[in-house]
């Protein structure tokens, strides 16, 4: 395992205007392709049996899964953001070099599925991006027949994102052992990698997490982002985590997840330094649930005015895809408080991270 970094050097610090936390791999060894993930021994403990995968599921995953997944997302940040990397031709490591990613969407996807395939070709695996819509489970062939089938073609990690809760888990259960799953967002469950470049965001701005204040406003029934943000939350010990929505948009017993539950925006947004706004999960309603999207802006829209409520160096966060004038106000999202953009380009390297702890073979056991 490499060493532990005490303390950021001061090029680093020079470079890189928003101060983060000590991370504990270099990134001269991750851009050289080198990297292994951090006192593996401790880090890869309660990995998956099946998957491999440290953080396939939040909920059973604990601190040290998600501090190592952070910190080497800080690794495959600095090595990519930084001179080494970009000033090169090819902005590419060797980490993934002789294996072959296929991402398998079964739902909508730009930003999830756009940076998990930059992020393997910034590695430099290769990609396979299977069209679902004109392959053979239109013709009747089932997921699982599709799955054995890439698989013979020496696929060596999928990405899968699929409308049914607990899907990543099933295809996992049925690859062959070395073959990795990695969860790009199953049904309502869990989005494991977005609430990591949440977590990943939060942490570049705020560096710790023990005395932040955290909303997570709309729709939290219907959504997996807001499920894994919650688990990820809790175990890094988040000072405190609320949750904002009206009644018919809060799961059962909310308040036993270990969040504040308010169903007023105003008091609930009030002094926090952290909001994460969720968009309205339309195609996983059923039923009316809401009156209209306007009064709902109305009463649980981020405005300019509602902002003021927070502390004044507050973020605004969102996992996309946000719709204006619906969940958020054109002048928050495009305003100096909002850190949208920076979750994007943070997810590159968040994913980056992921996958490359996933195919270590120190968390193979070696």
């Amino acid at each position: 395992p490499m060493p532990m970094d005490d303390a950021i050097t001061a090029r680093d610090a020079a470079a890189d205007p928003v101060r983060v936390p000590p991370f504990k791999a270099r990134y001269d060894n991750f851009i050289n392709g080198e990297f292994r993930p951090p006192q593996s021994g401790r880090y890869f403990e309660n990995l998956s049996p099946v998957t491999g995968l440290p953080i396939g599921e939040l909920a059973r995953s604990d601190a040290a899964d998600i501090e190592a997944a952070l910190d080497a997302a800080h690794a495959a940040k600095d090595a990519w953001g930084r001179t080494s990397v970009t000033e090169r031709s090819i902005k590419k490591v060797p980490i993934l070099r002789g294996k072959t990613v296929a991402n398998l969407f079964f739902e909508a996807s730009t930003r999830t599925r756009s940076t998990f395939e930059l992020a393997a070709q910034r590695l430099s695996a290769d990609i396979l991006n299977l069209n679902i819509g004109t392959s053979a489970t239109v013709k009747g062939e089932s997921l699982l027949d599709t799955l054995h089938n890439l698989e013979a073609m020496q696929i060596d990690m999928f990405v899968i994102r699929h409308h049914d809760s607990g899907s990543a888990h099933f295809f996992a259960q049925h690859v062959s052992p070395g073959v990795s799953v990695l969860n790009a967002g199953d049904g309502q469950h869990e989005h494991p990698t977005q609430a990591m470049l949440d977590m990943f965001t939060i942490r570049r701005h705020k560096q710790q997490f023990e005395n932040l204040s955290v909303a997570i406003v709309g729709d939290i029934k219907h959504s997996r982002v807001a499920r894994s943000q919650i688990h990820a939350l809790n175990l890094l010990n988040t000072g405190e985590v609320r949750v904002i929505a009206p009644t018919t948009l809060l799961p059962d017993q909310a308040d036993k997840l270990g969040v504040q539950v308010y169903r007023d925006f105003d008091r609930g947004i009030r002094d926090t330094d952290v909001i994460i706004m969720l968009r309205l999960q339309k195609e996983r309603m059923t039923g009316a649930l809401l009156p209209s999207q306007e009064e709902y802006f109305k009463q649980y829209g981020l405005t300019t005015e509602r902002l003021a409520l927070a502390k004044p160096d507050a973020i605004v966060m969102h996992p996309g895809p946000a719709n204006r004038g619906i969940e958020i106000e054109s002048s928050v999202m495009d305003g100096t408080q909002s850190v949208i953009l920076q979750q994007v380009t943070f997810g590159i390297a968040v994913r980056m991270a992921v996958m490359s702890m996933i195919a270590s073979p120190t968390a193979e056991g070696e």
